[in-house]
């Protein structure tokens, strides 16, 4: 129990990654939807580029070590480092 209380003090310490001004937008509009379509309507991009951003901003916190590798961690991780606020969604 005692380490679950400690975490919100190492965020600070974790490498945050540096994301593109265009991977942030599209990672905000994809953790704000319920589905990708709604994504690629609402910025004008196929299927496929918005999932090129997903799997680049993924691979840029693994890099770093911080492995999101599900939406709910990835929208975790763009919280903890100030890339979305809960007002966005």
């Amino acid at each position: 129990m005692a380490a679950i209380l400690s975490a919100p003090h190492d965020i600070g310490r974790c490498e945050r990654p540096d994301l593109s001004a265009r991977e942030v937008e599209v990672l905000i509009a994809w953790l704000a939807s319920d589905s990708k379509k709604e994504v690629t309507e609402r910025l004008f991009l196929a299927d496929s580029t918005v999932s090129t951003y997903i799997q680049r901003v993924r691979s840029k916190y693994a890099a770093v070590g911080r492995p999101a590798r599900t939406k709910v961690r990835l929208l975790l991780r763009a919280l903890e480092d100030g890339y979305i606020r809960l007002d966005d969604l």
